[in-house]
């Protein structure tokens, strides 16, 4: 897992008009790059489905795809999921990562392997990362530097840094 090459950008929310213009919530917060897509591969549940983009309003964030000409049709694609490959998502700064690249990455403390990264979400001060143990369980651990040490999607790891968070 890990190093995935596309990501979800954005979710698809409410129709906006009768034409078939959908209201977009970015995930990152950052909009500039949706205004530049031309094609995007909609996801909801298992079905995927690539769409051309006719249009992208900054206000309110929402998008227009060729072929979506109705209420009905954009109310079809509510809670759909934006996939973007990986030149196309949000440039990183330090100290982020791109999700899908963090799923999936060995947890150790010390040299002993504790666990996975499973997933990831949003908590009330930030992300908490779900570690499925060694053991089977899992536990979430917020995702913040005085608890995961070295992060390395590449390599596929990350170190746990104070065992007590996991009790």
């Amino acid at each position: 897992m890990g190093n995935s090459e596309r990501f979800v950008t954005a979710l698809i929310g409410s129709p906006f008009g009768l034409g078939g213009r959908v209201k977009i919530e970015s995930l990152s917060g950052e909009q500039s790059h949706l205004l530049e897509l031309q094609k995007v591969v909609l996801r909801k549940g298992k079905e995927e489905k690539e769409y051309t983009i006719e249009e992208v309003f900054s206000s309110p964030l929402s998008i227009k795809f060729k072929g979506i000409d109705s209420l009905e049709a954009a109310k079809a694609l509510n809670s759909a999921e934006i996939l973007v490959s990986r030149k196309e998502a949000v440039p990183l700064n330090k100290e982020e990562y791109y999700i899908e690249d963090l799923r999936g990455i060995k947890v150790y403390s010390g040299t002993q392997k504790i666990g996975i990264i499973t997933d990831l979400f949003e908590g009330g001060g930030g992300f908490l990362a779900e570690i499925l143990l060694e053991t089977g369980e899992k536990k979430l651990v917020p995702f913040r530097n005085e608890f995961f040490g070295d992060i390395n999607p590449i390599a596929g790891q990350t170190e746990l840094l104070n065992l007590w968070i996991l009790e």
